[in-house]
């Protein structure tokens, strides 16, 4: 038998930069030495991992949003999921991260909110006049 390489459509790939940062980020970790170089087949392996990984906890995450007979899957589904697949060990610190991101999207809406007022507040104040001596208003009469 010959050594069969299952090609992956580009759109699946995970970022890997990101894949390299998370890893590395890991194992310095776990090392007193400090830089750590991986292999190009090693980032390969921990991508597919967690590729295959996504796509095993994403099927199961739909399962259960299906059993409730909804269509969108939601994070309590996700949690479920990890649960269900005996990664129970991930939900804290998962709702953690979730959490605190929540919290930091919260923020940026509330200053994105003020400040599309205050531009909408701009534009008005700055479109008033123009328009109406363009439209042909009250000028000239």
């Amino acid at each position: 038998m010959g050594d069969t390489e299952k090609v992956v459509p580009e759109s699946e790939e995970l970022p890997r930069t990101i894949v390299r940062r998370v890893v590395k980020d890991e194992l310095s970790r776990c090392s007193t030495d400090g830089d750590i170089n991986v292999h190009k087949d090693t980032l390969l392996a921990f991508s597919e991992s967690a590729r295959i990984f996504i796509h095993y906890l994403s099927a199961t995450a739909n399962d259960i949003c299906r059993e409730s007979k909804r269509q969108i899957i939601n994070a309590e589904d996700v949690f479920k999921a990890l649960e269900e697949t005996e990664y129970s060990e991930f939900v804290r610190p998962l709702k953690a991260s979730l959490e605190e991101f929540r919290k930091k999207n919260a923020g940026k809406k509330a200053a994105g909110a003020s400040k599309g007022k205050d531009m909408k507040k701009k534009r008005k104040l700055e479109g008033d006049s123009p328009d109406k001596d363009e439209s042909g208003g009250d000028e000239g009469k």
